[in-house]
């Protein structure tokens, strides 16, 4: 029962306007900091966690390969992004918006 289950939350459900609701899919936010492949950036993302023994928020950052279709964002734009099935070695997620533009 418990592969049905899992195999239900894959399954993309349609939706009334022909929107595809993405299920279990991970969102998050980071900061665009190299934009020199052809359809693909490197996104920063920062996230705090407290330590174990010590209790104080440190800060860790982690480093995604994101694909960008149309080559929209650049350098320094805030973006938010959604996991996707494996692109290439190394690329795991999708550009879903560009939230803000670097100024």
């Amino acid at each position: 029962m418990s592969s049905l289950r899992r195999a239900a939350k894959v399954l993309f459900v349609l939706i009334g306007d022909n929107k595809v609701d993405r299920g279990q899919r991970k969102v998050i936010q980071g900061v665009v900091s190299s934009d020199k492949m052809e359809k693909s950036r490197i996104v920063v993302v920062e996230r705090r966690v407290k330590h174990p023994l010590y209790k104080k928020y440190v800060k860790k950052t982690s480093k995604f390969m994101v694909h960008d279709e149309k080559n929209d964002s650049h350098i320094g734009d805030t973006v938010r992004i959604m996991e996707t099935r494996p692109l290439s070695k190394r690329k795991r997620w999708r550009l879903v918006e560009i939230v803000e533009r670097a100024k």
